[in-house]
């Protein structure tokens, strides 16, 4: 059984940063792509990240293109989220998810969500 579990969350001022954490038990990273996705509240779920399982090439969403950056620890399992320049319309319900692309398709595991909060 696979299961995904998100840290890092909380209550940032505007420009500031915050290192989300999303730890995969139940499965290795060599073999799953990894995604971000996000729920701002009253919007769609929408992708952020996405990170390879083979090359470790990376995507991200043009409004956190340059802000964001995804990552990966093979050795602990461990997919990161390292996002600088945190805007207010940042603020949502973090997710990670063993799987990319479209947001509303279930087709892999999830976490429960972290949230972000970006506000002054």
């Amino acid at each position: 059984q696979v299961q995904v579990v998100e840290s890092g969350g909380g209550l940032v001022q505007p420009g500031g940063s915050l290192r989300l954490s999303c730890v995969v038990s139940g499965l290795t990273l060599d073999r799953t792509v990894m995604g971000w996705f996000r729920r701002a509240p009253g919007k769609q779920r929408e992708e952020v990240s996405c990170i390879s399982h083979s090359d470790g090439s990376t995507w991200h969403a043009d409004s956190v293109k340059g802000r964001f950056t995804i990552s990966k620890d093979n050795g602990k399992n461990t997919v990161y989220l390292q996002m600088n320049s945190l805007k207010p319309e940042d603020t949502a319900v973090y997710y990670c998810a063993t799987q990319c692309g479209d947001a509303e398709l279930n087709i892999g595991s999830w976490g429960q969500g972290t949230q972000v909060t970006v506000s002054s």
